[in-house]
């Protein structure tokens, strides 16, 4: 289990309830449904028209950085988070050469927007497809950006996983502090919407709404108001069946002070998908924040807000410890206590 001597001491994100962590308690503190947009789809015969969660386009806030100018909304999402969580004089230090950080990305899908426009080109005139989009269709395009954003020379590292891998993310980043790499490590999930993933979501339940975002943990040695009290290796489904697993990470994660405390769910609202979770929390006693419910089914980032929402409960002094806790669609369940 790693998390001895970690603070978080920085959060960022990038939410369809707005920019910033402002905007994302505001919304879990109002619990009010946010406004779906829709995608459209022209086929032959009609059009497909899926209703999803879209980050606002108004009152954006990604970095000025050269290399973000034409990149796809995930990067762009990740850049505002990963700016937020680290602040201006961290990144500074950073670019200086006097700060070490660490980049870690975590994600499901991936840049989808471009790898469709590249993919839609090619099939339609091979000849005129543009090379230039090609780049940012890799999975780790945007943790590359990043580094190069922040001026970091530290390790750097892309996760592609399921709705619980940020907590892997998580733990290697503990992992990469306590070997002295690196002197702290940002830690960052990032989706955007896309008429392909949105659509695969609900081949799994037709009351998903997708949605995008992205949020950003930094994580570093020392003190600080939200320490890392429990931060266990996730769980696999390989070694264990879902349910099991999911109990596992409650018994691991357990508070003395559970009464006081604050569960931050993955429940998204729907049974079948939730059982898992609901049977392994069904006794938690204290207070309880389902972000999913509100901000909709953002995959690789969903955990992310989650952490970044439990943070930010601890800071305002809404609870003095909480658990954030995921159980993913296909890998592993994972979850982190932190006070």
């Amino acid at each position: 289990m790693s998390g001895s001597g970690l603070v978080i001491s920085g959060i960022g994100a990038v939410s369809p309830a707005g920019w910033g962590v402002p905007a994302l308690m505001a919304a879990l503190g109002s619990g009010a449904a946010l406004q779906p947009s829709v995608i459209e789809r022209p086929l032959e015969q009609g059009t497909v028209r899926t209703p999803v969660l879209r980050v606002p386009a108004d009152s954006a806030s990604s970095p000025k950085f050269a290399r973000l100018r034409r990149t796809s909304p995930i990067s762009k999402f990740a850049a505002a988070a990963v700016a937020e969580a680290l602040g201006p004089e961290r990144i500074a230090a950073s670019v200086a050469g006097e700060l070490r950080i660490g980049v870690i990305f975590t994600l499901t899908n991936g840049c989808v927007n471009y790898s469709n426009r590249f993919f839609g080109e090619a099939l339609a005139n091979p000849a005129i497809a543009s090379p230039i989009l090609f780049p940012e269709t890799v999975f780790n395009a945007p943790s590359s950006h990043l580094s190069a954003m922040i001026g970091s020379r530290s390790p750097n590292d892309t996760l592609v996983t399921d709705g619980a891998g940020f907590f892997s993310g998580m733990d290697l980043a503990a992992e990469w502090i306590s070997r002295g790499e690196v002197d702290g490590c940002v830690v960052v999930a990032s989706e955007e919407i896309d008429w392909l993933s949105a659509e695969a979501l609900l081949l799994y339940s037709r009351n998903y709404l997708p949605s995008e975002g992205a949020a950003a943990v930094y994580l570093e040695r020392g003190d600080g108001p939200v320490r890392v009290l429990k931060l266990p290796d996730p769980i696999p489904f390989s070694s264990l069946p879902r349910p099991q697993a999911a109990r596992n990470i409650r018994e691991i994660l357990r508070s003395e002070g559970e009464d006081t405390a604050l569960l931050v769910d993955g429940t998204v609202g729907i049974p079948r998908i939730d059982r898992a979770e609901a049977d392994a929390w069904k006794n938690w006693s204290g207070a309880r924040l389902s972000p999913r419910r509100i901000l909709g089914e953002s995959m690789g980032a969903a955990a992310a807000l989650q952490v970044v929402a439990a943070v930010a409960s601890i800071r305002s002094g809404t609870c003095r410890q909480a658990v954030a806790t995921a159980i993913g669609g296909n890998q592993q369940a994972g979850g982190l206590l932190i006070g």
